[in-house]
């Protein structure tokens, strides 16, 4: 029974998928609060019931097992029963934030070839299924018990699609929930998008276990600190941006002790981007009747892969921990052979919750791999017995308030500009959001472009957080000593005060 969920036979758990699994979990806790958001409540049972209507629906309208469907998200309860809906008609969910302009739904679109799209925004109305031209589901094997496709940055500008089996997901929530124990009376606040892995597992986890979800379409740190002393939240799970942003108002840091060091919360569970170690301290001080776990994984790996606790922090301050049930990690050079404890190299992680490949992609996927380790791109080294902590990136990620973005598809953008003749973007070190945006634009020669017509452009083909934060103009692209292109040297010339930034 899901109630003994950490007891039961990892085995039996596999045979299952998402939607029998929270189905009987519903049945079990069926008088409990499920989710709220404040308009919207909704007990377990209740949760079920309205979820398996979807269902019904999409078999009436023709969804086949294994079908990619879309469903809008933003931290609605209506969300949630939708993707439940989803799993309970055997389909794969493919969440999308609502947010999205249409060229990111397009090019999601054209990834999965899905024939319907959910858009259920609030309980007391009907759930919209929308349904494509398409007549027939592309059939694809790689999709056989899929849970999820949850798109990522992709270097390219062309959006990767990360498919994750059930089997590997309940899998990777049974470890979880053996080093977080989540109970039936936990309360979580929910202000990471569950259209990411991060929020998505947390939401989860709370529901297989009895627990309720409150749900905030977006993170405000006055509303934050309000809803966990209002709510009497015991678990949260947060980015460190957000962290950073509490912290830079200290009219809301002294709340904190006034309104949320009762002992009421439990864990901060932190993770998306680094931490750093004067972060984890400030935050650990700050929330001192709380304890902080520092979370590592990605997409890819089904998340969490890593768990940095208070007695690991203390004696490896920085470190990402140490490994999660079932996963295994090495540390190699260039020559993608394993080095030294202490020595610097990337890390690669192997275990059974990897995921099932990039959907559409066979190369990117090959390329992702060395034999069965995933290429985290992220520099580590063991800095105790399996204790690893990171250096550095290999990969040209971005990561601007926990949100994973490549330079290319931002790059990519813009020179969609007919204006437009060149581009270059880099992540550079920020207090609060960990990393901000700086692009470079070389216009056209004859050509002039503002920076709010080049906002206005890339705000109609990437998300938000995407947007970069300080533009430059130049005639040119930095090069290195080879003569190419080099982000190491527009970003020595951003820190180095070279370039003006064009006004904002």
């Amino acid at each position: 029974m899901l109630a003994n969920f950490t007891n039961e036979v990892i085995g039996d758990l596999v045979t299952k998928n998402l939607g029998s699994l929270l189905s009987e979990s519903f049945l079990i806790n069926a008088l409990r609060p499920a989710l709220s958001s404040g308009v919207d409540k909704l007990l377990h049972k209740e949760l079920l019931l309205k979820a398996e209507l979807i269902a019904g629906q999409l078999r009436a309208h023709g969804a086949q097992a294994n079908e990619p469907i879309h469903v809008l998200v933003s931290n609605r309860p209506s969300d949630i029963v939708a993707i439940v809906g989803v799993w309970l008609a055997d389909g794969v969910i493919v969440p999308i934030s609502r947010a999205s302009p249409a060229d990111v739904l397009l090019k999601i679109q054209k990834k999965t070839n899905s024939r319907f799209l959910i858009d259920y925004q609030a309980l007391y109305e009907e759930p919209k299924i929308v349904t494509s031209s398409l007549s027939k589901m592309s059939e694809s094997d790689v999709l056989k018990n899929a849970a999820f496709i949850i798109f990522t940055s992709g270097s390219t500008g062309e959006p990767k699609g990360v498919v994750v089996s059930h089997q590997a997901f309940i899998a990777k929530l049974y470890e979880i929930d053996k080093l977080l124990a989540f109970k039936d009376h936990d309360r979580l606040l929910l202000v990471l998008n569950i259209n990411f892995v991060f929020g998505l597992w947390l939401a989860l986890l709370t529901l297989l276990k009895g627990g309720v979800v409150y749900l905030h379409e977006k993170f405000n740190p006055e509303d934050f600190i309000h809803a966990l002393a209002e709510n009497e939240i015991t678990r949260v799970g947060v980015v460190p941006t957000m962290m950073r942003v509490i912290f830079s108002k200290p009219e809301i840091v002294d709340q904190i002790e006034k309104k949320v060091n009762t002992g009421c919360l439990k864990q901060i569970l932190i993770g998306g981007e680094s931490l750093g170690r004067s972060l984890a301290v400030k935050v650990r001080n700050q929330f001192s009747k709380t304890e902080l776990i520092d979370i590592y994984g990605s997409t890819e790996t089904a998340s969490c892969d890593f768990f940095s606790f208070p007695d690991t922090f203390s004696q490896y301050p920085g470190s990402i921990g140490k490994p999660s049930g079932g996963v295994t990690y090495r540390i190699v050079d260039s020559a993608n052979q394993p080095v030294q404890a202490g020595v610097e190299g990337e890390l690669q992680i192997c275990s059974p919750y990897l995921m099932s490949c990039y959907l559409g992609d066979a190369e990117l996927t090959q390329k992702a791999f060395s034999g069965p380790w995933f290429k985290t791109g992220d520099i580590a080294k063991e800095v105790g017995p399996s204790v690893v902590e990171l250096m550095g990136r290999s990969k040209e990620l971005i990561s601007r308030g926990g949100n994973k973005v490549t330079p290319g598809e931002i790059e990519q953008a813009i020179c969609s500009h007919w204006a437009v003749a060149a581009a270059m973007a880099v992540g550079v070190a920020d207090d609060v959001l960990g990393e901000r945006i700086h692009m470079l634009i070389i216009p056209n020669p004859s050509n002039q472009i503002s920076v709010s017509e080049i906002k206005t452009h890339l705000s109609a083909r990437l998300e938000k957080y995407k947007i970069p934060d300080v533009i430059y103009f130049d005639v040119a692209l930095p090069v290195g000593r080879t003569g190419k292109a080099d982000r190491a040297q527009f970003k020595s010339q951003i820190l180095s005060g070279v370039l003006n930034a064009a006004p904002q």
